[in-house]
């Protein structure tokens, strides 16, 4: 039978959980990737059926399978009851969904207070981006949180309860595309811990979990669509968010700096052998894109704490009033985030206004956060995310304009001629540059430009 879980408390570990939960209130901006997702929300919503294709951009997308419908509704609930505060507010929900399952996790683990508390701070530093920007993933914190959850529960003692993987993948498969790192890692405890001893068992939840990739409205195409993720520009290029791990970004730097304690206690923690396997796996696919490697620092969480604590801060204890005068910390955190006016990401109210009334209903070319933020004020773009849902030929060309290449150009003129771009971005020192555009009008974040008049 499993270990009952230590008379201890956790006073420690949960308030490092609301201390990070109060940062995220208090720093937590929206990213790329995020407002799409409301504006096809909307559009969904709207029409009473999902639409063929991205509506709000010029190029055609008639091909494209749209999977996570359940996300992007979701995303449109939430901006249009909230705003950003919406979105902010289920950023910092997720984040302590998941940090409060990863210290169930350890307490699981039967993990010291004090020890848990310094490996939960340490985690959160270690995934940073992930945390206090609003994007997709924050469906997908908790849900992987609940399936290592679940699977370490499993590996201590196996029963039934791993079917549950089934309808965590289904659920999952609607919300984000990081379910394949969660059916990736269910695949490798189910092959490497459970095959032997439960062979049946094992290949049939497996099955059932794949199966459950494809609930969605996709159906049979949902693998389509995850194919065209993997194979999209950016993601061959290696730009953008599917960029590898690099000593030129400071929080690449922060991330292995912390990872590497981390992993070796989790090394001195007594791993099992499919533990194992998945940091390895993790490992690779941080390196190669350095997005993946909040999944990594979650899943070192546990095991790196089981370690410390095998180490030091085995005795340490917090009296409850101590720990009760430090959660009025978090506390603050939460009100003074809340209370504060969201910092401007993007394009301001007056660039985009600008830029409706000069384009007259034509496609306006910007780069991802401008155009996501003119898709949710309803205008139509040249393209926008999700970039993988466009021709690799026009997704080619999108990725080089950002860049500043000479191919890019061609986008500009006859196919747009007002365009929107974020301030000292490598395309707008290219756009000031070109003598046939005009500045029109920039706040803190953006520039609208134009095409001259001949």
């Amino acid at each position: 039978m499993e270990a009952s879980a230590p008379p201890l408390t956790a006073r420690l570990t949960l308030l490092a959980a609301a201390f990070g939960a109060g940062v995220c209130a208090l720093l937590t901006t929206v990213g790329g990737d995020a407002r799409w997702l409301a504006a096809l929300g909307r559009e969904i919503a709207a029409r009473g059926s999902v639409p063929t294709g991205v509506p709000y951009a010029a190029v055609p997308s008639t091909h494209w399978v749209n999977v996570p419908v359940l996300g992007e509704l979701i995303f449109n609930a939430l901006q249009a009851v909230g705003g950003e505060r919406g979105l902010v507010l289920a950023q910092v929900v997720a984040v302590a969904a998941a940090l409060l399952l990863l210290a169930f996790d350890m307490r699981r683990s039967r993990v010291p207070d004090a020890a848990g508390a310094v490996v939960l701070t340490t985690v959160f530093v270690a995934a940073v981006p992930a945390f206090l920007i609003v994007r997709s993933q924050l469906f997908s914190l908790p849900l992987y949180c609940l399936l290592l959850l679940l699977l370490r529960s499993e590996a201590r003692a196996p029963s039934r309860r791993i079917w549950l993987l089934v309808p965590l993948t289904a659920l999952w498969s609607n919300l984000h595309g990081a379910v394949l790192v969660g059916l990736a890692v269910a695949a490798i405890y189910l092959l490497v811990a459970r095959l032997r001893r439960e062979p049946l068992l094992a290949l049939g939840v497996l099955a059932g979990s794949v199966l459950g990739l494809f609930v969605t409205p996709a159906l049979t195409d949902t693998g389509s669509y995850y194919l065209g993720v993997m194979r999209s520009e950016a993601a061959v290029r290696g730009e953008g968010m599917w960029a590898p791990l690099s000593l030129n970004s400071p929080l690449d730097i922060l991330f292995v700096a912390v990872a590497v304690p981390l992993v070796v206690l989790a090394l001195r923690s007594g791993l099992q052998r499919w533990e194992v396997v998945c940091i390895a796996a993790l490992a690779v696919v941080t390196l190669h894109a350095g997005r993946n490697s909040v999944w990594l620092a979650l899943f070192l969480g546990a095991p790196a704490a089981r370690g410390l604590g095998r180490l030091c801060l085995q005795k340490v204890s917090v009296r409850p009033r101590t720990v009760l005068l430090c959660g009025a910390a978090p506390a603050l955190l939460f009100v003074t985030g809340f209370a504060q006016t969201p910092p401007q990401t993007g394009a301001g109210p007056r660039v985009r206004h600008e830029a409706a009334v000069l384009a007259a209903g034509k496609p306006i070319l910007a780069d991802g956060l401008d155009a996501e933020r003119l898709a949710l004020d309803g205008q139509q773009v040249w393209i926008a995310n999700p970039l993988d849902a466009f021709p690799r030929r026009d997704q080619r060309l999108y990725l080089d304009w950002l860049d500043a290449r000479p191919a890019g150009d061609s986008l500009l003129g006859t196919r747009a001629r007002v365009v929107v771009v974020s301030r000292g971005s490598r395309a707008q020192r290219r756009l000031e540059r070109n003598p046939a555009f005009r500045l029109v009008v920039r706040d803190a974040k953006s520039v609208l430009y134009v095409l001259k008049s001949r």
